[in-house]
């Protein structure tokens, strides 16, 4: 974000009152795919975090924000993409579940713990390249 580089935040608000966010953020990063990364996130600070579960509950709220971001990997990986990261270990797990994955081979380190991998997908039938990050590992300057 601090770069500049197209960054799209997802609002679990907006999730839970029915609007199709993940559709959003595809055709969103339709517009920049090809030009360089993006970045679709879901992070705020915990002050607002803690408004967001008092609100939704602490589980929905990220059950929602898990299978948005899980749909939003299924498309992109439909629209092409073939490089992932994927930061949060329930994310992860919700985004290979989303992509059909049930191998990966593992590759080179790219940071403290968090190994390149390279997964065939059912959309991705020559293979798709994902960095499965949870909140342990990775420096501080991973992104």
């Amino acid at each position: 974000i601090k770069a500049g580089k197209p960054a799209l935040a997802i609002d679990p608000l907006r999730i839970a009152a029915g609007v199709d966010v993940a559709a959003e953020a595809l055709a969103w990063a339709e517009g920049h795919i090809g030009q360089g990364p993006v970045l679709v996130y879901s992070t705020a600070e915990p002050s607002a975090v803690r408004a967001i579960q008092g609100k939704l509950g602490s589980e929905k709220a990220g059950a929602m924000v898990e299978d948005t971001i899980a749909a939003i990997a299924r498309g992109l990986v439909q629209r092409g993409v073939r490089q992932l990261i994927v930061a949060g270990g329930e994310t992860s797990g919700a985004c290979v579940q989303a992509l059909g994955i049930t191998q990966m081979r593992i590759g080179a380190q790219i940071d403290p713990g968090v190994p390149w991998c390279h997964a065939v997908a059912p959309d991705a039938k020559d293979g798709l390249h994902i960095t499965l990050k949870s909140g342990n590992f990775g420096s501080t300057d991973f992104f």
